[in-house]
């Protein structure tokens, strides 16, 4: 284990122990409990005594030092105000995955266990969130819980019902992604009910946790919201010019989500350096605006295992989201046959897609490309789109494999059963496209990219081909890391389990780094990153 490390002070064991010998212990077991300090001698490792950091000279039954790290618990992992913002225990958020995949079980577990969820709520019906939404503010009335709220550039009048329901009852947290600028119904959110307290402080009811990849993104939500937005949201009568007075003087976010590699919308960004660019910015912008409250950064994407989710926290990371882990887990809004399919994902098992969203705009989605032919089949569509007028237009080799393998109907029945859809969600679109026949060819391959997704939730086993699985890398380390292990059933892959062991094993890595960097040898087993049961976790922190 040791390979002639320095001495650094000298351990002197507790009073009442008469053999010093008895309370050795190993180092993997040592690091584990994590709320205890760990003294490294060169003949035993312990969780109890007293060191002296610096003076080499040894009396007593004192013996030499040569490696110390102090306990860590799981809350001094991520920033303190994040927690105390939040009422958290731990820093670990769980992200938002549209329709429902990030559920409301999700969001339960997570809140009742000291961690954080955000229901997914893109792409479901107005009154399927609002039942979501009173279903889990009745099982935690006091939080903590978050609902998404993506950015539809194409549908303001979707994204503006749902911040009027958001705002009806009273949501306190929205975490904001997919954004390409600030949205007035964004704005009008987080401004929402703002004051000043008896003291003279901000109160700001509404909290947003913004998701980001783009430096110009991350920098509208770490400034205070537009003037512009704000004079319209007066013109509108939703704020009083005090309020707009008051909103200058605080960011769009206090929480800034970093998001690199991730499943779904992403920019395929390495977090290496997108982490610090953000961080940068935010001091920046800080310096700018002297908020009183500083906004905090996180980071999501690629976070699956204890060693990336040590790097995060190694950045400084206020937070850590997860994502496609946690559709992997028994409480995830997707199908059995869809766990399956991600516990037997690799890294390379992934590709890019176009998003049923922003189909028109051109933006991707990363998506799980083992057992599915959906990003070749989306692919597809998009250069059809691009290359075609109408739906006329098409070749009648490619109109017939389309009708044949895409859509399994004619193309004008499946524009009829397009049309009956947004006839209810907007009708504005039908209009549009039966002006436009280059949007209703758009209107009609979205219908394939979105129903993608509900075959896949439903699990409809004569789609499987077709179903489209939000995934990123991450999922292949975390099999990897979980292979011959109780996690690597899809059965036993439970959010709170699964979320806690990244946590806990990330803390165990950090203080065996600190012993690292003393001068100690540390092995993989002394590391023995095992998953363990929430029971197991539960009882070291209990130390």
């Amino acid at each position: 284990m040791v390979s002639a490390p320095p001495v650094i002070g000298s351990w002197t064991p507790p009073h009442e122990v008469i053999d010093a010998a008895s309370i050795s212990t190993t180092l993997a077991e040592a690091l584990k409990c994590i709320n205890r300090p760990v003294f490294v001698t060169n003949s035993q490792v312990a969780n109890a005594g007293c060191a002296q950091i610096g003076d080499t000279a040894v009396a007593g039954n004192a013996v030499p030092l040569q490696g110390y790290a102090a306990p860590l618990p799981l809350k001094n992992c991520g920033d303190p105000q994040f927690l105390a913002t939040h009422g958290l225990r731990y820093p670990m958020v769980g992200g938002s995955m549209a329709k429902g995949i990030s559920s409301a079980e999700i969001a339960i577990a997570l809140g009742q266990n000291g961690m954080l969820g955000f229901f997914g709520a893109a792409g479901l019906p107005l009154e399927q969130v609002e039942e979501t939404i009173l279903r889990i503010q009745s099982a935690l009335p006091d939080g903590p819980y978050g609902f998404n709220l993506i950015h539809s550039p194409n549908e303001p009048d979707l994204e503006q019902a749902l911040v009027d329901l958001y705002i009806k009852h009273h949501v306190p947290l929205i975490e904001a992604s997919a954004f390409l600028a600030l949205s007035l119904t964004v704005v009008q959110y987080r401004v929402h009910g703002i004051h000043r307290d008896s003291s003279g402080q901000i109160v700001t009811p509404n909290r947003i946790m913004a998701k980001v990849s783009r430096e110009e993104v991350a920098s509208q939500f770490l400034s205070p919201p537009p003037q512009k937005m704000l004079d319209e949201l007066m013109a509108r009568q939703v704020i009083t010019a005090e309020q707009a007075e008051l909103a200058l003087q605080i960011p769009m976010a206090e929480d800034i989500t970093a998001e690199a590699d991730s499943g779904g919308h992403t920019d395929n960004r390495p977090a290496l350096s997108l982490f610090p660019t953000i961080c940068s910015l935010r001091d920046r912008l800080q310096k700018q605006y002297n908020y009183a409250v500083q906004p905090r950064i996180g980071l999501a994407g690629g976070i699956a295992t204890p060693l990336s989710a040590a790097a995060a926290l190694a950045m400084g990371a206020a937070y850590l989201v997860t994502g496609t882990v946690n559709q992997a887990c028994i409480e995830s809004g997707t199908s059995d046959m869809v766990r399956q399919m991600l516990a037997e994902a690799r890294q390379a098992d992934i590709a890019m897609a176009p998003a049923a969203d922003m189909f028109e705009m051109g933006v991707d989605v990363q998506v799980l490309k083992r057992g599915t032919m959906f990003s070749m089949r989306a692919a597809k569509l998009y250069e059809l789109y691009r290359h075609y007028p109408s739906l006329d237009q098409l070749p009648a080799d490619e109109r017939t494999k389309l009708e044949k393998t895409f859509f399994r109907a004619p193309l004008t029945e499946v524009w009829n059963t397009t049309r009956a859809f947004f006839m209810q969600r907007d009708p504005r679109q039908v209009q549009r496209a039966e002006q436009d026949p280059k949007h209703l060819m758009a209107l009609v391959f979205r219908s394939y990219l979105g129903q993608a997704t509900h075959w896949a939730n439903d699990g409809d086993a004569s789609r499987k081909m077709d179903f489209q699985i939000w995934c990123g890398p991450a999922m292949g380390a975390f099999n990897e890391w979980t292979a011959e292990t109780f996690l690597q059933q899809p059965a036993n892959r439970q959010v709170v389990c699964v979320n806690l062991n990244i946590l806990f094993g990330a803390a165990v890595i950090s203080r065996a780094n600190i012993l690292r960097h003393r001068g100690l040898t540390i092995t993989d087993a002394d590391l023995a990153l095992t998953p363990l049961t929430t029971e197991q976790i539960k009882e070291y922190l209990r130390d």
